[in-house]
C-alpha cells in the first residue's frame, strides 16, 4: 500500500504544483498575438507598440498576427478555441464586446475569454469631404435628412467601432446615411480621399494627417473630452449632441481557461511596459489615453461595455446576420 499511497501522493503534488511550474518556464516560445484588423491601422499600431516594449522588457517574443473578417470574429473565435497555454492572445478592440449582440449568430461568448489587461481608449473623429457644404454636424444631419441614403458612409467594417459609433450617433440625431463598410480604416480612408464616400468616422491617429493637411474636414471628436494631441476639434457633445461619448479601447485577452499564473504573468508584464515613459510617448502621439489595468479590472470593463452597447444596439436595432 506505501508505494501505491506514495504514488498517489507525488501525482496529486505535482499536478497542484503543475501551474506554478509552468509560470516558472513560460513563455518558451513566441506569443502569438492576433490582431482583428488588417496592418497598417489603429488596433495593429498600438498591439505592435506595446508588444515590443513588453518584449523589450522582458524577453518574451511577441508574433502579431492580423486576422481580419466578419467584424472581428475570424479573430474571436480563434482565440476562444486556441489551447489555453499562453501561446495565443488577442489584442481586442470594442467588437468582441459588440458582437455578440449585434451579429444573430456568433461562435463565442464572453464567457469563453480571460481579460488580461486594459491597455488604453482612444476617440474617433468624424470627417467629411472638404468640398461637401458641410462644416458641422448640424449642417450633416440636414443634408442627410434632406436625401436619405445620398450621404455614403465609409466604416472600416461590419460591427467595427466606427460603424457602430455612427449608429449612436445617427440614433441620437435621426442622421440617415447609405453605410459602405470597408476591410478595415486604411481602405476606407482611400475611398475618402478618392471622393467615392462622403462621410467616415476613424481613430484619432489615422485622421489627424488627412485633417491637417485639410485633405479631409473634422467635425467633432467622439470622447468625452477632447484628445490632447488635437485639441483643436471640439467634442461631438460640445457640438450639440448631448450624452455622445464613443471612444475605441485596446484590451488583452486570452482564452477561457488560461492558467491563472499566466494571466498574472502577463498582466505584470504589461503593466511593466505601459510605465515606462517611451511607450507612455508613443501612444499618446497615437492618441490613446493610457487605462492599464489588471484582470479583474478589465474583466469589469469588458462586462460593462458589453452591457452598454447591448442597449444601444437594440435600440438602433441593427443586426447582421
Amino acid at each position: 500500500m506505501k508505494p501505491i499511497r506514495s504514488l498517489l501522493t507525488c501525482a496529486l503534488l505535482g499536478w497542484a504544483l503543475a501551474p506554478a511550474a509552468h509560470a516558472d518556464t513560460y513563455p518558451s516560445r513566441p506569443i502569438r498575438t492576433l490582431v482583428a484588423f488588417p496592418a497598417g491601422g489603429s488596433a495593429d499600431i498600438v498591439a505592435r507598440l506595446v508588444t515590443q516594449k513588453v518584449g523589450e522588457l522582458s524577453g518574451f517574443n511577441f508574433v502579431v498576427e492580423n486576422r481580419p473578417g466578419a467584424g472581428g470574429n475570424l479573430a474571436f473565435d480563434a482565440t476562444a478555441s486556441a489551447p489555453a497555454d499562453g501561446y495565443t492572445v488577442l489584442f481586442s478592440t470594442p467588437g468582441i464586446a459588440i458582437n455578440p449582440s449585434l451579429y444573430r449568430k456568433v461562435e463565442y461568448k464572453l464567457s469563453d475569454f480571460k481579460p488580461i489587461a486594459l491597455v488604453g481608449e482612444a476617440p474617433l473623429v468624424l470627417m467629411v469631404r472638404p468640398d461637401l457644404p458641410i462644416h458641422n454636424i448640424k449642417e450633416l444631419v440636414a443634408a442627410s435628412k434632406q436625401k436619405p441614403d445620398a450621404i455614403r458612409f465609409a466604416s472600416s467594417g461590419n460591427g467595427s467601432s466606427s460603424h457602430l459609433a455612427m449608429e449612436v450617433l445617427k440614433s441620437m440625431t435621426g442622421m440617415q446615411y447609405l453605410h459602405v463598410p470597408y476591410k478595415g480604416g486604411g481602405a476606407a480612408m482611400a475611398d475618402m480621399l478618392g471622393k467615392r464616400v462622403d462621410v467616415t468616422m476613424l481613430p484619432i491617429s489615422e485622421s489627424l494627417p488627412y485633417i491637417r493637411d485639410n485633405r479631409l474636414r473634422a467635425l467633432g471628436q467622439t470622447g468625452g473630452k477632447r484628445s490632447p494631441i488635437a485639441a483643436e476639434i471640439p467634442t461631438l457633445a460640445e457640438e450639440g449632441v448631448t450624452g455622445y461619448s464613443v471612444t475605441t479601447w485596446y484590451m488583452l485577452l486570452g482564452p477561457a481557461k488560461l492558467p491563472d499564473p499566466v494571466v498574472q504573468t502577463l498582466a505584470a508584464k504589461f503593466d511593466q511596459a505601459l510605465k515606462s515613459p517611451d511607450l507612455q510617448e508613443k501612444l499618446r502621439n497615437a492618441g490613446v489615453g493610457i487605462l492599464n489595468e489588471g484582470p479583474r479590472q478589465t474583466k469589469a470593463f469588458l462586462d460593462q461595455q458589453a452591457a452598454s452597447w447591448a442597449k444601444a444596439i437594440a435600440a438602433s436595432g441593427t443586426h447582421i446576420d
